[in-house]
Formats: structure tokens, sequence, C-alpha cells
């Protein structure tokens, strides 16, 4: 009796081990969300009645030697504790140290090299302010962090405001490359970020956030505002975010005078061109000047500076009737040969007004774009490009970099922890602009090694998925992921997600309402994944937590297949059913393409929610005559990895 009994269970698995590529229990969950509601954020993914985030005020005033390459500098730091807890210590970020042995970047590849006291930060002296007293702040300095050891603790809801002088030798290459100079025949290229030491964010996720900077994972900062000073010889042209405030005090007759001219016009003015690199525009043609810029509701600030530098600019258009300017500086090797430089604020006003009139305006007085040695990094309402960019890559540039003022500074997710979060949102939003800009003169956006020629995004993200199959997922952090892994997941299949959502999913209403909603409600704070998550589906009215696990918490791959057609009782002017299978883990909804004998053609959209009920669906169409044949995704909008499946042909 147990013998047959056993024969049949082993039957059972083998037949269960055959059909288990699908299993609807394992993407349509109940319990998708972890983090449930409390007062700091909603079970909407809106913050919550409670939310709060610490603030960080920083002034710093720097001066930097153009022989030795020495900035030196003072920061002021007013911080605003609003947690509820007590802080009996402070973290900061001293991300320059990524240069220095003692690093973990270093010491992962290198952990015997001999330490050099010229890479990294010099800590001359840390002071709190006490009543009206300053007295020395006791720290430790870890590689990229550093903790001040309070004697009192910070107390929930009060402040604290000390002050660190520093130094540090500006590399070739520094900051991960994020920082550097290069020369030109007109004279060398400065480019400063992450040139100040700055606080961690303590959060209510993670207390305080102390991932080390390696090189991968940028950055995670709270807002304030910054006031800040750079002292530089006169012949020098600075741009830096923020609004140049002493610029009526600073700068020549003429140079103001085309400033205003440009602030004015929707067509590029020149500031400063190629025949007048030996004029200084300021009105010290020795010595020293100092430059004065201050940017409120930010996360940070980078900046520039050049005697090679031409300087043009143009009016941005907003939305709200507020105008703001594009800016652009660049060296004259910038303009040779196909060099696209002459374009870039053409490229970074349209990019402003249309990130501006689709998602969210922009906040800021100015947008710059910066050509240097570094080739592509962004900071708030700035971005460093690379000097050489031709036509398509200077487009792609300064829409993509400026498009980082949209995510993550003006929605302020955790780059470390969340790459997707930044890079994709914001390639996403790339590939409209590229679609509208002229026409669609650098459309359509590409990615790198995946596209070709003529290539459809849905068949390229295919090769993605495939080379992911068994790595990294989109919930993976940047430092985590392997080189090879970082564009192809963080930008191309996060950002083809979105699109998936937009253009198959929910439709252009119900996502941009969605998406904008998101973005409105955490514009200047600190969203996690699930808060967009629960975002979108509450704004869509829709349960997306089977597309949140399948596409980000995991790489499966979709093929659907069109197995059989049938007529109903077999008269086709009964209409007929159409029977797909599910082959892999992944799902989505069914586009589908019927085409009668009579030339009627049937084009609509089965819902996703068909594939819960198991790896085989069939739905009804109201046919009049016989089917020629049935097409699924006729228009390759879905990363279906085996399209020969896709099609059923009548025999006759």
């Amino acid at each position: 009796m147990k013998f047959p009994n056993y024969l049949t269970l082993l039957m059972c698995i083998a037949i269960s081990t055959a059909n288990a590529q699908y299993d609807p229990s394992k993407i349509f969950i109940t319990d998708f969300y972890k983090h449930h509601e409390t007062s700091v954020r909603s079970a909407s993914g809106k913050p919550g009645s409670g939310y709060w985030q610490n603030e960080a005020d920083y002034t710093v005033k720097a001066t930097f030697n153009v022989d030795t390459f020495l900035l030196e500098g003072e920061v002021l730091v007013d911080y605003i504790n609003n947690s509820p807890d007590d802080l009996e210590s402070l973290w900061m970020q001293l991300d320059q140290n990524i240069s220095s042995s003692n690093s973990k970047a270093h010491k992962l590849k290198n952990p015997t090299e001999k330490s050099d006291p010229s890479q990294g930060y010099t800590i001359k002296s840390i002071r709190v302010l006490k009543g009206k007293t300053w007295e020395d702040i006791p720290y430790i300095i870890d590689g990229t962090r550093m903790q001040l050891r309070l004697k009192d603790a910070l107390r929930s809801k009060s402040n604290i405001s000390f002050s660190i002088v520093y130094s540090y030798v500006l590399q070739t290459r520094s900051s991960g490359g994020r920082s550097g100079y290069m020369d030109t025949e007109d004279g060398q290229i400065f480019q400063f970020s992450y040139w100040y030491p700055r606080l961690c964010v303590y959060d209510d996720y993670y207390g305080w956030n102390t991932l080390p900077f390696v090189g991968s994972g940028e950055m995670y900062l709270d807002y304030g505002t910054i006031d800040y000073e750079i002292t530089v010889p006169s012949d020098q042209v600075v741009v830096g975010a923020g609004m140049l405030l002493n610029g009526d005090d600073i700068l020549n007759e003429k140079t103001l005078k085309r400033l205003a001219e440009a602030k004015e016009s929707d067509k590029t003015v020149f500031i400063r061109t190629a025949k007048e690199l030996k004029k200084s525009v300021t009105k010290s043609k020795t010595g020293t000047t100092t430059w004065h810029f201050k940017m409120e509701h930010t996360r940070d600030v980078a900046w520039a500076m050049s005697t090679s530098y031409i300087w043009d600019a143009a009016k941005i258009n907003l939305p709200s009737g507020r105008k703001a300017l594009a800016q652009s500086v660049y060296p004259v090797a910038s303009t040779q040969d196909k060099i696209a430089w002459a374009r870039s604020t053409e490229f970074m006003k349209f990019s402003v007004e249309e990130f501006s009139q689709k998602w969210f305006e922009y906040p800021y007085a100015v947008a710059t774009s910066v050509a240097g040695r570094v080739g592509g990094m962004e900071y708030p309402g700035l971005a460093f490009n690379s000097w050489k960019a031709e036509p398509y890559k200077m487009f792609l540039l300064a829409s993509h970099e400026i498009g980082h003022t949209w995510f993550p500074m003006i929605v302020g997710s955790d780059e470390r922890r969340h790459p997707f979060m930044d890079e994709g949102f914001n390639t996403f939003i790339d590939i409209y602009a590229h679609e509208n800009f002229n026409n669609g003169e650098f459309a359509p956006k590409r990615d790198g090694e995946y596209a070709e020629q003529g290539g459809n995004p849905a068949d390229e993200i295919i090769k993605v998925l495939e080379d992911c199959k068994n790595g990294p997922t989109l919930m993976t952090p940047a430092d985590n992921m392997a080189r090879e892994f970082v564009h192809p997941l963080a930008y191309f299949k996060s950002a083809f997600g979105l699109v998936l959502l937009r253009e198959v999913v929910l439709g252009h209403d119900k996502f941009d309402y969605a998406f904008k909603q998101y973005i409105n409600n955490w514009a200047y704070k600190h969203p996690k994944p699930e808060d967009f998550f629960k975002s979108m589906d509450n704004g869509s009215g829709e349960d997306l937590s089977w597309f949140w696990l399948g596409w980000y918490h995991n790489n499966w791959q979709l093929d659907q297949a069109v197995t059989a057609v049938s007529y109903v009782k077999d008269y086709a002017d009964n209409g007929a059913n159409i029977t797909v299978s599910n082959n892999q883990q992944m799902v989505m909804p069914i586009l589908v393409s019927v085409e009668e004998v009579n030339g009627k053609v049937h084009d609509f959209k089965v819902p996703v929610e068909i594939w819960k009920l198991g790896e085989t669906a069939q739905f009804h169409v109201d046919t009049t005559s016989e089917i020629t044949h049935v097409v699924i995704d006729s228009e390759h909008q879905l990363p279906d990895i085996d399209r020969s499946n896709n099609v059923w042909h009548s025999k006759k």
C-alpha cells in the first residue's frame, strides 16, 4: 500500500517542478510592506504628522592658493536637533579623506600602504560655542568619518554651533574623482566639491548614517542654508552653487551689464568671450577677490574657477512667471572640432524649463554647467561636465546632471543606500527631455553598452535582466555592487521600470499625478524606497506591490506566450477564447493585438491581475470572423525574453 502512494508523491513532485517556473504566491503577496505607519512616515507614503529631520546651516570662508593647490578654510556649523533623541556625539563626513591611505577605499585595495599626510583633510581645530566662549571638542577621525564627542549632549529640539578650521591639498583627481584640476592653453581649471566637513544625517530609520565614502555611493545630507566666501586671485572667473551676493561690488561694469542682458534674454549672451581671456571680469586686476555665494534649502554646494573660462548665460522661464539664470563656463578647447560647449547654456535652459513644467518648479536662482576634468557630476543647481563632450553627449550630460537637482537634491533620498532613487528617477525624466528637445534632435536616450543602433529599450533591458539574473537587485547599495552592475541597474533598469509604469501599467495621467504628488510631498525631505512605493500605490489607486517585488527586489524575467485560440462552439462569430501562459516569474499586463479575416483589428490590454490565478490565463475576444493572427506586445513595450512565442497564426 505504501509503494503506490510513494510513486504518486514522486509524480506530483515531478509535475509540480515542471510547472514551478511561475508561482503567483511569490509575486502577489498580501504583506509586502515591512515598515508600517508611524507618526514620522504615513501608510500612504507621505511624511507623517510627526515627521522630523535635522537641519545643518554652514558658513564657510576659504582661500585657495593656485601655486600650492592648498585650500584653507573655516566652517561654522549651526546644527539643529529636531529629533526626539539627545545626541551625545555628532558624526561628520570628511570625503576628501578618500584620497588618504587611511580610508577604507584604500584599505580595501592596499591595506599595507603607508600614510601620506598630503592626502585628505588636515584638521587644525574644532571648537564649540558655549555662551560667549569657545571650547575645544574632542574628536576621532576614522577614514572619511569624524566623530565629535560632546561634553554635554545636544538635547532634543535644541541647537549647537561649532567651528572647524581645516585645509587640504587639491589633487589632480580627488574625492573619488569628483573634484580636481586640469591644464589648458589659457590657464588651469579648478573644480571643488566635498570641500568642507559636512554632517552625516541622523534620521528615524538608522539614527546616524555613517556609511563611509568609498567611491560609488554619493551623498546623503541634511538641508539648510550654506553661506560661503571664496578668496582667490582676482584674474579668476568663479562660479558656485547658489546666488552671487556681492556681484555689484566685485564685478566690473562690462560684466555686470552683460549679466543683466543675459537675465532678460532667451538667446545665449556672452559674459566673457574667447578674445577676452586676458582681461579680468572683476574690478581688481591684481591681488585677490572674495566671491560671496549663498544657497538656501540645499544639501550641499560646489564651485569652480579658472582664468581660461569663456562665460555665457541666458534666461530661464519658470511656470510661475519667476525667472532664473542658466550659465556655462568652459575653455576655448571646448569649442573646437565637434565639441558642443557653445550649446551648453541652450541645453541647460531647456532642461530646467522642461523639468519645471513637467514635474516641479526649479527653486534656485541659477543653474550652472562647468567644463573641466570631472566629466559628469552633480550638485544642487550646478554640474561638472566633461570639457570635450560632443553634441549628443553634451545634451545628455547637461540634461542629466542638472536633472539631479530634482533627484536627489530636492527630493533628498539616500544615494549611498538607494542609488536607484536618484540615478534611475533622473534618467527617467531625461528620457522625455531627449524626446522633446528640438523635435527630438537627440532622441532617443541611449544607455551605454546595452544600446544598439535602432534598438528598442525593452529589448535592450533583456540583456540587463539576463546579466543580473543571479546578481544584485535595484535595492542593493551602490558600494555593494560590482562596477559593471551600477549603470545597468541603478540607471537603466530603474528608469525603464518607471517607463513601464507610465506607458503600460498606469498610463500617463495616473502615473504623472502620483509621481508629482511624491515629489511635492518629499521636496526637501528624506524619503525611503517604501515611501516612494506607497506614494505611487496611493496616488494611482493601484496595488503595485507585485511590480515593486518583481522589478526592484528581484531580477525576475518575463516570458508571455500565446498557447491556444478557440472559437466559442466552434463558430468565429460567437467570439474567441485566447489562452496565454506566463513562463517566467515576472508578470505584466498582456498587450494583445488580434486581427480578423475581415480586416478588423482588436488592440487591448488585459490587467496584470489575471496572473493571480496561475500560470495560464484565458480571456474572450468578441469576433465576427475568423482570426488570422494574435500578437502579444506587438510594439515591444515589454521586456519579453522570448518573442518567438508571442505570435499565433491561423493554419488557414
